[in-house]
């Protein structure tokens, strides 16, 4: 684990150095939990959002896209149960004077049995070899049966006071945290204050004068400008159910637990589609949004033993099934998208605070109802932080040197082609910029001419650049250039006129779209 929280800092670091992410207004000394994208972290974040935006709305016919204001009438929140019960329960130590999740200290104490389970079972395979069998071994192991018991009732205690009558149990909350001795990280003690809850939306006042104006909140997700467009999309759209409305943008949560780099922040971007279904048939839709949003990360090849679901032990009041897909992180499995079926609560909210009559006639039976939805929710810095991960990679070279590459998926990476002139002389850096200047309407193409070749290809290898080209004498003589992997660091000789066809057919979009049946 140590060596996976070295790689996690490494990123981390990795992504200042390399122009990704920035700590936001950093001169001043930074803002808690806000970051800022670089040159190279904007690219790569704009190609995350065409790959989603092109897989929902031109591969689906019934799925079309929305841009919401962030601004929106209070009473929404009303409507949506943001404004009463959009909270986390927290807790402080005394000494540490540090505030933490208090549900998310129960979850890592029940992940740390999982651990200790898993630790024995990898012992016991080792031991054993290829004799071993491991649902024998589960099931007769006193050791990890005594840890599997300890689990199974934490985790039965845990969904009762998160599924008490009339909301979260506090005080049995913070009995868990007391009773398995769940310790603060920094102070080391058990010196705990209740646990309360504390509402996650940021207030603004909407108006020229302050005795004239009214309480506004930004929004803390994208999915309500949706429902409250359900009527003019479906109406100007004449979308016949079942369709989807896809959107992406900024939301915002004063979150007082932030932590993990970009993985948990204020101010973040969701790509959200909400499925508008049938009454009755919305399990059925809920299974297949699952196999279809899990496809979409898998085409990326990072390895389906990466990805996993994990079905919510707690579901919101608004819904009757609800699962994460979760990505191995250096700091283990953690949700990057929820998938949930949100039934009909939030279009019969709207209906109800807002005295609209908010339904969808079917011509095929002739009925009005209220349609279901499933939501399919994903956080794009959450998406960026696991491609950064799963990509960081430190190489040891034949000559004994160490190269720091992204492997990223060449159509996410930021720049798609790196143009190197030889030298600054003889024609070569005019040559290098015609090349330049006849690709760059097809990808992403930068010119560099600093440094000594060598120095050049690292740098790109950094940023996960999938191709170099290299112009010298011999380019000015017979229009050939020298084109180089990133991956293999394989160099071959190809014509200039063949660089479009060899390097877009792998850089674009489409590339990985064409993976997804």
């Amino acid at each position: 684990m140590a060596q996976q929280e070295d790689i996690f800092k490494k990123v981390v670091s990795h992504c200042k150095e390399y122009g990704f992410v920035f700590p936001s207004s950093e001169i001043y000394d930074g803002l808690g939990a806000v970051y800022d994208y670089g040159q190279n972290g904007v690219e790569l974040k704009n190609n995350i959002k065409q790959y989603w935006w092109q897989y929902m709305v031109l591969l689906h016919e019934n799925i079309v896209g929305l841009d919401s204001a962030i601004f929106m009438h209070p009473t929404i929140w009303k409507a949506s149960g943001h404004v009463d019960a959009f909270n986390d329960p927290l807790i402080d130590n005394r000494d540490s004077k540090k505030r933490y999740r208090a549900d998310v200290l129960i979850e890592d104490q029940i992940a740390k049995y999982d651990e200790k389970i898993e630790k024995e079972v990898a012992k016991a395979r080792k031991r054993f070899g290829d004799s071993f069998d491991e649902a024998q071994y589960r099931a007769t192991s006193p050791r990890v049966l005594e840890e599997q018991t300890k689990r199974d009732a934490l985790h039965q205690r845990y969904q009762e006071v998160m599924n008490a009558e009339g909301g979260i149990d506090l005080d049995g909350m913070k009995q868990i945290i007391l009773d398995e001795g769940i310790v603060c990280p920094i102070s080391g003690t058990r010196n705990w204050t209740d646990v309360r809850q504390f509402n996650l939306m940021f207030k603004t006042e909407m108006g020229a004068a302050a005795e004239g104006s009214s309480t506004i909140y930004l929004r803390p997700e994208t999915a309500q400008g949706i429902f409250v467009n359900y009527l003019n999309v479906q109406k100007t759209g004449r979308m016949k159910v079942p369709f989807g409305i896809a959107q992406i943008g900024k939301a915002f949560r004063n979150e007082i637990v932030a932590r993990q780099f970009i993985f948990r922040m204020r101010e973040f971007e969701q790509m959200e589609m909400q499925f508008f279904v049938k009454p009755g048939t919305e399990l059925q839709w809920f299974d297949e949004w699952k196999k279809r949003r899990m496809a979409w990360h898998q085409a990326l090849g990072f390895g389906a033993e990466n990805y996993r679901f994990h079905d919510h032990d707690k579901l919101a009041h608004y819904a009757n099934a609800a699962t994460d897909i979760e990505f191995k992180m250096p700091f283990g499995f953690k949700e990057v998208e929820g998938i949930h079926s949100r039934t009909n609560f939030d279009l019969s909210q709207h209906a109800k605070y807002s005295g609209k009559k908010i339904e969808y006639f079917d011509p095929e039976d002739n009925t009005s109802y209220t349609p279901y939805v499933i939501e399919t929710s994903i956080g794009v810095d959450r998406m960026f932080l696991s491609i950064m991960c799963h990509s960081y990679c430190e190489e040891q070279l034949e000559d004994g040197q160490t190269r720091t590459v992204l492997r990223l998926p060449a159509a996410l990476a930021p720049v798609k082609l790196a143009v190197f002139p030889l030298t600054k002389k003889d024609g070569l850096p005019e040559k290098a910029h015609e090349i330049i200047n006849d690709l760059k309407f097809h990808f992403n193409c930068k010119y560099e001419e600093k440094d000594q070749i060598g120095k050049r290809y690292r740098r790109q290898d950094a940023i996960g650049t999938p191709f170099c080209v290299t112009v010298d004498n011999q380019t000015l003589e017979d229009n050939t250039v020298t084109l180089r992997y990133r991956d293999s660091m394989k160099q071959e000789r190809v014509n200039i006129s063949d660089l479009r066809s060899i390097i877009e057919d792998q850089v674009t979009i489409s590339s990985l779209l064409k993976n997804l049946k």
